[in-house]
């Protein structure tokens, strides 16, 4: 098959797979990227996330990755809910965590894209990735013109928003190449204003390690005094920047099942979370993405949010 025709399959698979983008790009060193990425780390804006220290060569280079690679394929997968269970006054969890875990879902649907593209294509070597390896994802995506980055440095697309996962195939097919989009943040600064514990210090640069993603979901020890009283009722992870993002009023409810909350989730109020059981958590989070947290460190969450530390 050529270059044009491979291409050509590559969109029809994603689209039928109900991925609802899908850009291209050459794999290559992001040479734009390395004294970035480095700066952010050296200014402890990683926090205790050590695994982005590590693998910082292959995390630049796809072909370190996936030797022989010639094209990353960047695809996007809507999860914006029909409800919005942060509405009913009670504590929060983001909104990629209402349903099953996202890693399980895609990776499932990466699996399937593989073999029917070698089905047509004969044997190539490559690799899915779904947020789970040293993928600098969102600046692939933004090179392959599914969006642009953000100020809130997440990857923001003109149709619908930024409530949707980012994963890649690194192939070692060549296929035609798209182009980065233009930036359409102007001069808003929404995400920055609203921010609570001031991660966003400067434009498109967000300190990790003052996220409240960050210390409700990656950091293990305790919370920070200083942060204390800053949560606005998030208890696992945090959407304060999507939400006042003006591109998200683009976001459509996404036809995905396996991101449908759990029927009880709903109806859980803030004395039912303060109450929560190991038998209730399980029940709730059978395979969801909050299971990271374990039931202690939602519990030392909502102790903070609620101050009944």
């Amino acid at each position: 098959m050529s270059k044009s025709e491979n291409t050509k399959l590559i969109r029809s698979l994603s689209s039928e797979l109900g991925f609802s983008f899908c850009g291209i790009s050459k794999a290559e060193f992001l040479e734009e990227e390395a004294p970035r990425l480095e700066e952010w780390l050296k200014r402890g804006y990683a926090g205790q996330m050590h695994y982005l220290e590590k693998n910082f060569d292959l995390r630049l280079d796809p072909r370190l990755l996936v030797p022989g690679s010639k094209s990353v394929v960047s695809l996007g997968y809507n999860y914006f809910p029909e409800k919005d269970l942060a509405q009913n006054g009670s504590l929060k969890i983001a909104k990629y965590a209402y349903g099953e875990d996202y890693h399980f879902v895609i990776k499932d649907k990466l699996k399937i894209f593989i073999e029917r593209l070698q089905e047509q294509t004969g044997e190539i070597t490559g690799r899915a990735f779904v947020d789970s390896a040293p993928v600098h994802e969102r600046v692939w995506a933004k090179r392959s013109g599914l969006g642009w980055i953000g100020k809130n440095s997440l990857l923001l697309n003109k149709s619908m928003g930024s409530f949707f996962f980012l994963a890649e195939l690194i192939i070692d097919l060549e296929l035609e190449y798209d182009g980065p989009v233009k930036d359409y943040c102007g001069t808003c600064t929404a995400c920055m204003d609203a921010c609570p514990t001031d991660a966003i210090p400067q434009p498109y640069v967000v300190d990790g390690s003052k996220c409240i993603s960050y210390l409700t979901i990656e950091l293990k020890d305790e919370i920070p005094v200083e942060q204390e009283g800053k949560f606005e009722n998030w208890i696992f992870g945090c959407d304060i920047c999507q939400e006042v993002c003006p591109w998200n009023r683009f976001s459509k409810p996404h036809q995905e099942k396996r991101f449908l909350p759990h029927p009880d989730l709903e109806k859980m109020s803030t004395s039912d979370w303060k109450e929560i059981t190991e038998e209730i958590f399980q029940k709730l989070f059978k395979k969801s993405a909050v299971k990271r947290t374990k039931l202690s460190g939602l519990k030392r969450n909502i102790e903070v949010v609620t101050n009944e530390k």
